[in-house]
Order: structure tokens, then sequence, then C-alpha cells
């Protein structure tokens, strides 16, 4: 078996560039139509007038990235099933924030969810520090996501990666800056379409070539690669299923419940039950995407072992991360296909930048840092524009840390999950540090939220720097032409470890510091919110506990009435601490009764300097 070598043709490089065009006409259509995204709240927040189905699939693929495309099937591919159990985790995780946190974000209509953390804790400083950790998760995170696809596109493809990276920045920033959430929102369901389509056709060529989906089952359990269900309880073990289902779970609570891409978007629909049901959707759309990547993973190693040869240990690509693309080149060489697919892996990364960085990170530094100063000195067309100002710089941030995200190594889906949890671990700790504990105080988030992320970011980047990248299974290479390739038989390769191409084999954990940073990469998230819980509190008790009565209840979750909501009274009493919550909904009221005062107010001024200027 010898190494593929073909390239972009023509037809591929109509339906790449088309898929870039209409984003960018999506952009030009919303700069064109209604407001015309004149004013910040247009702009940031789509007049929070936006339907269900597009917010929903936008929630979904903000956190879809190229990342996760090719991440999860190299995962599947060198490591075996085990990780789909991670799906359960961000169902259970998109449930919790569900219950949990719409209600007690959206009545309030926060354009930056750090608003909510000035408003609880009565502190400017616990607002900027989450601020501070968004940019930081935000900078990085738009990084790995511009460089992964890029480099892997380079390598099978021969497209450069520095053309990649600015073309993916140039078109993100693009239709931000022209249409604002609402473009965001609705490219977003073009490239969702996109993406499905890409995915599809590698699933169905793929099962195609190896005969039936259950040729493709049995191939992968002779090679020891259905593996589900590991209860490893030690948290060095990479996946597990408590590191998966449990970590999972508590990591995707804070970023669908917590992260400011994801609040931005379910607070920017029109009521309340929208709110819930737009974000319930991502469940299904999670569960069907990352089966198909999965089985994706799983098709492609059934397809490489009937061959004979793993590209890996054959050397035709450099790392994991470009098996997916070389796959594609290799058998779906028809006019078009591989172009569509291109586009498919583009499509993950702009939905990614567009939502899920640029505008969430604008809104939050508009919001939390420049409205304060600026608010009463600026008129609102000169507010939008500082926003899509933003929106540039952040982009070219972004681009930045492109070119320097490869130096990370390594699979691209540990190192994004990586540096994502170490960011979300803290952000997750200080809103529940103020949802669920009305004792702590404002101190006691700050510090909470800064040991919260110095400590998950010490140990990933110990992890990285000292231990290494982990084992994977056996790889078939009886066919390879290469004569100095180990050749393994399928009967020995459950019970046999290689390692990948391209990264050393982690070290065994004997010293203190090398188990310490032997844990999991899942384990960073629960990590960082219990340090921030666990500091808070005690940091709090130290300076001052606010008082029962001290907070206001509307900024406080009743957490076992969520949970356990058939609780008798007498014990939901005592657990909520004898407070009395108003519900969501009679919240959501309020809130809309003073909004309309507040408007009827600015139209009277309106009307009065209207008449000054007659006069």
């Amino acid at each position: 078996m010898a190494a593929v070598n073909r390239s972009f043709g023509s037809a591929d490089y109509a339906v790449f560039v088309t898929s870039l065009v209409l984003s960018a006409v999506v952009g030009i259509f919303y700069a064109c139509k209604g407001g015309r995204q004149k004013t910040t709240g247009e702009f940031l927040m789509g007049n929070r007038d936006l339907q269900i189905l597009p917010v929903s699939l936008s929630i979904l693929v903000s956190f879809l990235s190229a990342i996760t495309i090719l991440g999860t099937v190299a995962e599947m591919y060198t490591n075996g099933t085990e990780y789909f159990l991670y799906v359960f985790g961000m169902v259970f995780g998109i449930i919790l924030a569900t219950v949990l946190y719409i209600p007690l974000f959206y009545p309030h209509g926060f354009t930056s969810s750090f608003e909510y953390l000035e408003k609880r804790f009565n502190s400017r400083a616990a607002k900027l520090t989450g601020t501070a950790i968004t940019i930081f998760q935000q900078i990085i995170y738009m990084g790995i996501a511009s460089y992964a696809p890029s480099t892997a596109l380079e390598a099978v493809t021969g497209f450069p990666v520095w053309a990649a990276i600015v073309t993916v920045g140039v078109v993100s920033c693009f239709y931000t800056v022209l249409g604002g959430l609402k473009a965001v929102v609705w490219t977003d369901l073009f490239q969702t379409l996109v993406i499905v389509a890409g995915l599809l056709a590698v699933v169905i060529q793929g099962t195609m070539l190896t005969g039936s989906i259950g040729d493709v089952w049995r191939i992968n359990y002779e090679w020891g690669r259905i593996n589900f269900f590991d209860f490893d309880p030690s948290p060095t073990t990479r996946h597990t299923f408590w590191s998966l289902v449990v970590g999972g779970t508590i990591a995707w609570t804070g970023t669908y419940g917590v992260n400011q891409a994801s609040i931005q978007r379910f607070c920017a629909v029109p009521t309340l039950k929208k709110a819930r049901i737009s974000l319930l959707m991502n469940a299904v759309g999670v569960l069907l995407m990352l089966t198909i990547l999965c089985l994706a993973g799983i098709t492609i190693f059934a397809y490489y072992a009937i061959r004979g040869c793993d590209p890996l240990s054959a050397k035709y690509i450099g790392n994991s991360n470009q098996l997916l693309p070389y796959f594609v080149m290799e058998v779906l060489d028809y006019p078009g296909v591989p172009g569509l697919f291109i586009a498919c892996l583009f499509s993950g990364t702009l939905s990614t930048l567009s939502p899920s960085c640029l505008s969430a990170v604008t809104a939050v530094v508009w919001e939390d840092m420049l409205k304060p100063f600026l608010e009463d000195r600026l008129s609102e067309g000169h507010k939008t524009i500082v926003a899509k100002i933003l929106v540039l710089i952040f982009g070219g941030a972004g681009t930045a840390m492109a070119f320097m995200a490869k130096n990370l190594g390594g699979t691209v889906l540990q190192a994004a999950l990586s540096f994502a949890g170490a960011a979300t671990g803290p952000l997750m700790g200080m809103f529940a540090l103020g949802a669920f504990f009305p004792w702590a105080n404002w101190i006691g988030a700050v510090v909470g939220g800064v040991c919260g992320l110095a400590f998950p970011l010490w140990l990933g980047i110990g992890a990285y720097t000292v231990v290494g990248s982990p084992p994977v299974l056996a790889y078939p290479t009886s066919n390879c032409s290469f004569s100095n390739i180990t050749t393994i038989a399928p009967s020995t390769a459950a019970t046999t470890l290689m390692t990948d191409a391209t990264t050393p084999m982690r070290d065994s954990p004997t010293s203190g510091l090398t188990v310490l940073y032997s844990i999991s990469y899942l384990w960073y998230t629960p990590i960082g919110t219990a340090t921030v819980i666990i500091v808070g509190l005690l940091v709090s008790v130290l300076t001052g506990m606010n008082r029962v009565g001290d907070v206001d209840t509307k900024y406080m979750v009743p957490f076992f009435d969520r949970l356990i909501c058939c609780l008798p009274s007498s014990i939901s009493r005592v657990l909520r601490c004898n407070q009395e919550f108003d519900s969501p909904e009679v919240l959501c009221a309020q809130a809309k009764e003073l909004l309309s005062v507040e408007q009827k107010i600015q139209h009277k001024m309106a009307d009065h300097n209207s008449l000054d200027t007659r006069l």
C-alpha cells in the first residue's frame, strides 16, 4: 500500500470557495436588513427576537469545531470506542444547564454573563475576574481552532497553513462585523448542513468499502477497539467511565450553562420556554453529531485494517489529526467531494470562531470594560462601531495565536479540552459559588477564581511538558510498503500497545509531581470548579461571610428544589436556608415590566430632546 498523493481539483475549489462566499453573503444580508446592526442591542443580541431552531443549532456548532471533528475521529481510531461515553457526559451537562442556569440568567436579560457576578457579589472586581478568564480562554481556543484544521489540510492537500489561518480569520471577522449576532446564528445554520453532509459522506462511503456496519464493528472488535466501560477509579487513567461521564457532565454543564457564547444565544430568544427548548435540543444534536463522528473513526480504522496498512505507522501522515482528511483524499476522490469535506472543516472552524469566540468576547469586553466609561459619551451608532472594532482586534489576536499553536503538539482534541477545561473550571466555580452559596462574598469569588484558574492550568502545562502523550492501541501494518514497519496480527492487537508515530510514551507516574501531572485532562474542569468553591468559602469565612438575607434571592438558585422537586416542604425549606424564591416566570414578568417602563422613559427623554432642539 503506497501513500496517496492527490490534490484539489477545480470542482473542489469551487465547492470550497462557494461555502465561504455564502457565509460572507449572510453577513452582507443582515448588514442591509432591518436595523442594519446600528445598535449594540441588535449587533450583540439580535434584538432578542431570534427563533429556536437557528439559536439551538448555533449553540451546537459553536462547540462543534474542527477540533471536535478531527480530534474525535482520531481518538476513536487510535484508542477505540471508549470515548463515545463522553457523549453522555455532554447530554447530562446540557440537561443540568437547562435546569439550573437558564432560569438564573434569562430573566435578567444579560448581554454579558459576568453582569451576574457583579450583581450577585456587588463587586466590579468579581465581574472583571470572570471577564479576564474568558478573554484568556477564548484567545487560546481561537488559536487552536484555527491551526488544527489548517495543518491537517496542508499535509494532505498542499493548502498552505498560513493561507488557511488567514482565510478563516478574514471570513469570520467579515460576516461577524457586518451582520452581528443574527448573521452568526443564520450562518451557523448553513454551516451545520455542510458539516453533516461532509461527515455522512465519510461514514457512508467508508462503510460501503468495508462491507457493512457489521463488518466495521467486527474488525474493530478483533483489534481490541470495542471497549466502553472502564471503571478504574484512578484519576490518572486517561479515559474511564468516571472521567468521561462524570467529568464530562461537570465540564459541559459549565460550557452550556455559564459560557458567554451559550448565554448570549439563549438570552436572545423571546421567552424563557423557548430558551429552555433551544438548549435542550442540543442534547439531540450532540448525540447525533458525536455518534456520526465516532462511527467515522471506527469506519476509517476498519478500512485501513482491511488494506493492511495504517497511514500513521507508514508515516504517510505526520499525526493522527490528519487521518480524516487523508482518508477523504483517498476514498472520496470524486469531483467536488474533497472540497465539500474541506468546507465541512472550515465551517466547523468558522462556527466556533464567530459565535463562540469573536461575538462572545466582544460582548463581555464591551459590557464589562468599556460600557461603564463610554455609555454616556457615545451615540448608539458609535457604540456599535466600537463593538465592531473589538471584533477585528480579537480576530487578529486569534489569528496570531493560531501561528503560535503549532508548539502544542499532540492531539488537538486533548489540547483544546485541556486548556478549555482549565478555564471553564474557574468560571463554573465562580457562578456556582454565587448561585448556590449565599454566604460567599466577593473576596472569596475573586481569590477562588484566580486559584481555580492557576491550579488546573499548571496541571495542563505539566502534562504537556513533563509527562508526554498517552499510549495508543495497535495498528495494522502487514501491507505497508515500508520494510521497517513491525507487523502486528489482530490476535495480539488487543493486548499490545504502540506509541503514536509523532508523540512520546507517557511516563510511569512514580514521583509525586508526575502523578499530579498524570491526572486525566477530563478532570481539569471539576478540579478548577472545586478549587474555586473550597478556596472561595474559606476566604469568605476569614473575611466576613454574608448573612442569610443579604443576597437577593433572584441571584440565587434553589439547588435541591430544582434537582429534587419532590422533597417535603419542611426539608426543602431547611436546604434553602429558609429563603423564599420567586419562580423564573415571575422574575421574567417583573423584568419585562421594568423594561417597558425604561423604554417609556427613554421615549419621553427623546421627545424632550427633540422639543429642545426645535426651540
